[in-house]
Order: structure tokens, then C-alpha cells, then sequence
């Protein structure tokens, strides 16, 4: 992937008061006529940054040094304990893969950044947990996945994409074993079958670990802990294969913009901003001359329950 050039015309502004240099650590590749084109290094998290906001994408994986982020965020830190645990239970014999376990690996895995206070921290534990213990409920103990918080990784003719699953089961199919990617969820929103075939991330980690394993893998899945429901989605070839040519036609879309920021275009106008919703979630809200005009979130505020209905309401 290319990066911006330190010798970009001076009077530009990159948003941030500094100008962007590339990573010290990714030499410029020297390039020969009939050379094939470099692939797109990416996970779904970074393609989902550029979709998202194409100047969150600059300041998270362009600019170096990287601006400074806000504080943490509670609902990520309580989406990282309850994934850390749920894949440490995995990690037990099977004889102690029982729902009393939960609480002590919530424990150690606990993160405790972002939270408002220590009532609220603790009122997130509790809940954690027993969407825990229900989730683990309807699980068979010993059902051995194929992988937990396992790496799948496939190239594309423009693509080099890598992502962490946090499960890959093997399930019964018409002809033989087949593979189906679940993906765990703990936001207050309820998710449905269009979220588990529109996620981009789901269908490109479906069709690296039906590469990697050699087994058909259509099947996706968001297991949503708050709710304990499942919002599934069965792909085809097809719809597989749109999803990829989504993914590499941002790759190229990212490689246009590096390409003409190391041209001297301002970052500003390579990676514009998407002001919205989102901005007050970013972690460089502050630092971006658009995101800062907006209202921001409070660190803790995901983690604030709805009000109840009122009888009138």
C-alpha cells in the first residue's frame, strides 16, 4: 500500500496541524514495467473505516505520527471482556465448561476503561455476566469449534485480507461437513437477518475460511449475547463474490487517494470527512475540523439503559 509523501507542498493542511509522513517501517517498493500491481494489505476493520468515514481511515492508518485519540470507550471495553471470556471457556477442559466458570474468567478478563463510575461498572458486570451464562446455556459443551478467535487470510486479485473469527463451527450439510462463521454481539440494538447479509466483514471472513479449510462456508451468523437471539444468513457463490468485488473496489478507491496525497493532493480533499451520527462516537472527533463542529458522546453513554415507556408513549 502506498503512503503519503513527506514532500507534499507546503501550505497544506492535514487537519490535524502536522504533515502526514509514511510508516518508517514500510519502505517505498520500486516498481518495474510489467511488475503486477501490489495488493491491498487490509482487515475488515480497516476497509470498514474507509466506508465509514474516509478521513477516520487517514487519521487511523495514514498519518504518522497518528493524531491522538479520545478516551476509551465503555461499550468496547465490555465488548472485549465478554469476548475474551467466551473464548477462555473454550480454552477449559470440557468437563469444566459450565456456566459457574463464567464468573471468574469475566473477572480476569475485565476491562475496565471508559465506565462513567464504579455503579455503573458494576451494574455492567452483572449484566455481562448473565448474558453469559444464558448464552453458554444452549451451547453443547463438547462441541469442539473449528476455531476460536481464529485468523482466516485469502488473496484476491487486489486484495491481501486477514481477519480474526470469533468462531468457526462445523455444522451438517447436504454434502458432508460445512463451515459457518459466528460473529458475537453485545450492543443494546437488536440485529436481524438483513445485518448478518449486509456485514461485509462476515461474508469476507465466510470466504477466506472456505479457503483455508477446504470446506464449503456460506453460512453467517451474529449471535447477539443482550438478546439471545441469532441473525443468520446463508450466502451463495454469488453474493460472496459481490461482497469481495465491494471490498477490493474500496481497496482501490484507498489506493487512489494515498496515490494522489503522495502527489501533493491535501489530505483534506484525499480524505474527505462524513460528518453524521457516527462522529460523535469517533475516537478523533476532537482533532477533525469537522467532527469537532458536532456534538460529542460521552465515553460511558452506550452504556445507559433507554428510558422506560411511559403508559403515554
Amino acid at each position: 500500500m502506498r503512503r503519503p509523501s513527506a514532500d507534499r507542498p507546503a501550505g497544506r493542511s492535514s487537519g490535524t496541524g502536522r504533515t502526514p509522513r509514511p510508516r518508517a517501517d514500510q519502505p517505498e517498493q520500486l516498481g518495474f514495467a510489467g511488475m503486477p500491481e501490489r495488493l491491498f494489505v487490509c482487515t475488515p476493520s480497516k476497509l470498514g473505516a474507509y466506508e465509514d468515514c474516509p478521513r477516520r481511515y487517514r487519521y487511523s492508518y495514514v498519518d504518522r505520527p497518528a493524531p491522538p485519540k479520545g478516551p476509551p470507550w465503555a461499550h468496547n471495553s465490555l465488548g472485549a471482556s465478554v469476548h475474551t471470556a467466551l473464548k477462555n471457556w473454550y480454552a477449559l477442559p470440557v468437563d469444566r465448561r459450565r456456566p459457574e466458570a463464567l464468573a471468574g474468567l469475566l473477572k480476569g478478563t475485565w476491562v475496565r476503561d471508559g465506565y462513567r463510575d464504579d455503579a455503573q461498572e458494576r451494574e455492567a458486570f452483572r449484566r455481562a455476566l448473565s448474558w453469559l451464562e444464558a448464552y453458554v446455556d444452549t451451547l453443547d459443551p463438547a462441541t469442539e469449534p473449528v476455531g476460536v478467535e481464529r485468523v482466516v487470510a485469502v488473496k484476491t486479485a487486489v486484495l491481501a485480507f486477514n481477519g480474526r473469527t470469533d468462531r468457526i463451527d462445523a455444522r451438517p450439510g447436504p454434502d458432508g461437513p460445512e463451515l459457518v462463521i459466528v460473529d458475537y454481539k453485545t450492543g443494546r440494538s437488536g440485529l436481524d437477518a438483513d445485518d448478518a447479509r449486509g456485514s461485509q466483514a462476515l461474508a469476507l471472513y465466510a470466504y477466506a475460511a472456505e479457503r483455508v479449510f477446504r470446506r464449503p462456508c456460506r453460512r453467517v451468523e451474529l449471535h447477539h449475547l443482550p438478546t439471545g437471539t441469532v441473525a443468520a444468513h446463508e450466502h451463495t457463490v454469488e453474493s460472496l463474490a459481490r461482497q469481495v468485488g465491494r471490498a477490493e473496489d474500496t481497496a482501490r478507491d484507498i489506493m487512489s487517494a494515498e496515490r494522489a496525497v503522495a502527489d501533493g493532493t491535501d489530505p483534506d480533499d484525499a480524505f474527505p470527512a462524513v460528518p453524521g451520527v457516527r462522529c460523535g462516537w469517533c475516537d478523533y472527533r476532537r482533532v477533525c475540523p469537522t467532527g469537532a463542529q458536532l456534538p460529542g458522546r460521552e465515553p460511558w453513554s452506550a452504556m445507559e439503559r433507554p428510558p422506560e415507556p411511559t403508559a403515554e408513549s
